[in-house]
């Protein structure tokens, strides 16, 4: 699982946010708001500390998920971060 957190947390910081990231802590929330959906494609928003919003899009399947994308909304600007490329 570290793999993935870290894999998470680079393509985080390749889109140029600066902010502090924790893949692990990004998986976890995810995991729990998708705990119980139903199939289908889902929009997450998720306000952090210093008015930082995450924005995520995910895929729920049977027996996994999809995070296709992740935009990061901090300091007047937007990363949008591609986990389907």
């Amino acid at each position: 699982m570290e793999e993935l957190y870290r894999m998470i947390e680079d393509k985080i910081y390749a889109a140029g946010y600066e902010g502090q990231v924790s893949g692990e802590e990004i998986y976890d929330e995810i995991c729990d708001e998708i705990e119980d959906k139903e199939e289908g494609s889902y929009i997450f928003m998720s306000k952090k500390e210093d008015d930082t919003i995450y924005e995520y899009k995910i895929d729920v399947m049977e027996d996994q998920f999809n995070l296709s994308y992740l935009d990061i909304k901090a300091n007047g600007k937007t990363y949008h971060i591609d986990f389907d490329n």
